[in-house]
């Protein structure tokens, strides 16, 4: 029965029963919490002890005390012996000749001579010292003699006292007994002190100076990275770098490696700096150590670029300022400046700063556009302030599909020819329309005369990749997706990127996180400029790219999603690129919606007013009168040219073949005057053909009543 236990206890017999009943009942035994030992409580007392923040505290004190010392020391020792020798005379010629001032480093290197003929003539009076100094001794004690002399016998006669003649050398003889007593005196606490005032010494010099590691050191004066950028911190991060051929080639150089920088320049918010590698050490060994070669020069890896300029064997960092790039860029001047207009031919768009700081403009001229990355990166915005500065010029056309629809392009509403919006496959079937009709436009204006110049028309579809991952076929069994010989938006597009840049007819995309399939290669190699936001991997990058870009330095893969949000790499012609480098890095201004709406209003003002279609219309009955006031809209007059070219653009089957003498035919059939002469030019006049499609709609009613009598 071990483990449980016995009670005793009387139970009440029943009524009848004469005497109680004495039962035994066994009881289980509960079981007890599990004894601990004591060596594990003590172990668990002692980690929690040891690992106490307070603890931590102390330690680091204790070592932090114990450091300065040992860095005061270091540090007086550093000064001493750059008091005795000339070291640096050496060290400030070096860094003279590592940032490329070689009259300074010549001015150092006359000093450093001229220190080291003044050592050699004093270690030569040294030398000479001993001698000298005995013939002082020897001269000095019988002078000091003789005039003690001098002295008792002045005195004696003085006093007429024959002893006065050795009281002054007595007096003398009792100053040096009493100056032995006085070192007898002191020597003792002397002895003890000594260390402990150097040792307060040094510990005040280490204090001062904060000669103690970072995580010694308390947490309101440790440093967050960031010291200024030295030709020594540089070759000091190449080679710790971890690459052997590299570290060797440093320590063998006479110059500590000084020789591989060019002078090290302010560039923007950082600096720039080009590293010639010794023979042995690729490009891309460097390159592979970014985030290695970060930390050691105390930057984040983000603060870091390395590219590939024109020399051989040569990489080129930007270090950034620490935290300079996370604080945002000034506005767009698109914003600033209201009197700003646009120059589709001759001018740039204001997109924003490269990382030294200066203006990045990129031409658009005759240049058709990729740009891509995650989602929510800002690429839509990036590609809207594109189009929001060509807006400013008057003669520019749009042709906007967006397949996201959420309203990022609807301030574009009066301003583009068509804005199609929708994320549903019937708004890929329109893009997909709409795109065709710039072929047959681009068709059109190939087979017109030499020499004719055509304004220009942007095609820009947003989100592009909805278009190419669409399933849906037509009634031909032609899918609208895909990158096959048959599908529909992909050969439009590259019909596009083939002809339509000799005429104007330019593709704009948009797209995120690119694959083969939602972005072809023959369609991502057919722009001119590309672009790209942070995005996830390298072989994106070279998607996004191309080869060449990314084996030059260029690595979108390597900018912070949602931290370096409007940040571009851009490979593009159109844009003033570093000599020797394939790509450049462009933070864009960020122009909000309510700001887009104010910069398309100043646009269509320059405009005659636009009607924008939001379908693509398909075959039907058209009534000419009615599309050609559809295409003058609000305007008060627009000229027939114009009107020819909106009607071109509603209906391209109905209408793309028309001319003045076509327009002119319906315009005269509907009545007098509708298209007249204004200073010289021919328009038409929206009140009069209100007035001819009021007055046709009378007479078709009178003639139905007729009729109906």
């Amino acid at each position: 029965m071990s483990g449980n236990v016995v009670h005793l206890h009387k139970n009440p017999a029943p009524l009848a029963d004469a005497a109680n009943v004495t039962t035994l009942t066994v009881v289980p035994e509960q079981p007890s919490a599990p004894i601990v030992p004591l060596w594990v409580r003590s172990g668990r007392a002692i980690r929690t002890a040891v690992t106490h923040e307070h603890t931590k505290a102390t330690a680091r004190a204790v070592a932090r005390h114990s450091l300065y010392v040992v860095g005061g020391a270091r540090i007086v020792a550093r000064r001493t012996w750059d008091g005795r020798t000339a070291a640096r005379y050496e060290r400030m010629l070096r860094a003279a000749e590592a940032a490329g001032n070689f009259e300074v480093a010549a001015e150092w290197e006359e000093r450093g001579q001229r220190y080291r003929q003044a050592r050699h003539q004093r270690r030569m009076d040294l030398l000479r010292s001993p001698m000298v100094a005995a013939k002082g001794v020897l001269v000095g004690t019988g002078m000091g003699i003789g005039g003690l002399v001098a002295l008792g016998v002045v005195l004696a006669v003085a006093n007429k006292d024959i002893t006065d003649t050795i009281t002054p050398i007595m007096a003398v003889i009792e100053f040096i007994r009493l100056m032995v007593t006085i070192v007898q005196v002191v020597w003792g606490p002397a002895i003890t002190l000594g260390p402990l005032l150097a040792l307060l010494a040094l510990w005040a010099l280490g204090s001062k100076q904060q000669a103690a590691p970072q995580w010694a050191l308390p947490a309101n004066v440790r440093s967050d990275g960031g010291e200024p950028i030295t030709p020594s911190i540089v070759v000091k991060a190449l080679r710790d770098l971890g690459v052997p051929a590299l570290r060797r080639a440093i320590a063998e150089m006479g110059d500590s490696g000084a020789a591989m920088l060019s002078p090290i320049t302010i560039a923007g918010c950082g600096v720039e700096v080009d590293v010639t590698l010794p023979s042995g050490v690729s490009t891309i060994e460097v390159q592979n150590k970014r985030r290695k070669l970060a930390e050691n020069l105390s930057r984040h890896e983000h603060e870091v670029f390395i590219t590939i300029p024109q020399a051989a064997r040569t990489v080129r960092l930007w270090i950034a300022d620490s935290g300079a790039l996370d604080e945002p860029i000034g506005p767009s001047p698109l914003v600033t400046d209201e009197t700003m207009t646009a120059d589709y031919t001759k001018g740039k768009a204001p997109w924003g700063q490269d990382l030294r700081g200066d203006a990045a403009a990129l031409s658009l001229y005759q240049r058709h556009l990729l740009i891509t990355g995650l989602s929510n990166q800002g690429k839509t915005v990036a590609l809207r302030s594109l189009a929001l500065w060509v807006a400013l010029d008057r003669s520019v056309q749009f042709l906007m599909g967006d397949l996201k629809g959420v309203g990022d392009w609807a301030m574009f509403d009066g301003l583009a020819t068509t804005l199609i919006q929708g994320p549903t496959d019937e708004h890929v079937i329109q893009v997909t329309e709409m795109v065709e009709g710039a072929v047959e436009e681009m068709n059109r204006r190939l087979q017109a005369p030499p020499g004719t110049v055509f304004p220009a028309l942007i095609v820009l579809v947003d989100e592009a990749q909805v278009a190419f991952m669409c399933p849906v076929k037509d009634e031909d069994k032609r899918p609208y997706g895909g990158s096959k010989s048959n599908s529909r938006y992909f050969m439009a597009v590259r019909k596009i990127h083939n002809q339509g840049r000799a005429v104007n007819v330019l593709m704009w995309q948009g797209t995120q996180d690119p694959t083969d399939q939602n972005l072809p290669k023959l369609v991502r190699e057919g722009a001119h400029t590309r672009a790209s936001l942070a995005l996830g991997t390298e072989s994106q990058a070279r998607m996004a790219l191309g080869d060449k870009a990314v084996d030059g330095g260029a690595a979108p893969n390597l900018l912070r999603p949602g931290l370096d949000q409007g940040t571009l790499v851009v490979a593009s012609s159109g844009i003033a690129i570093p000599k020797g480098q394939s790509s450049i890095t462009v933070r864009t201004h960020y122009i909000d919606d309510d700001a887009a709406e104010a910069i398309t209003d100043r646009a269509k003002a320059l405009r005659d007013g636009v009607t924008t279609l939001h379908a693509i219309e398909r075959d039907e009955d058209r009534d000419p009168l009615t599309d050609i006031a559809t295409a003058v809209g609000d305007a008060p007059r627009v000229l027939t040219a114009d009107v020819l070219k909106r009607l071109s653009a509603l209906n391209e089957d109905a209408y793309g073949g028309w001319t003045n003498s076509d327009l002119k035919r319906v315009l005269d059939d509907a009545g007098p005057d509708i298209a007249y002469k204004s200073d010289g030019r021919m328009v038409v006049g929206r009140d009069r053909l209100h007035r001819a499609l009021a007055n046709r709609h009378d007479d078709e009613g009178s003639a139905s009543a007729s009729a109906f009598q």
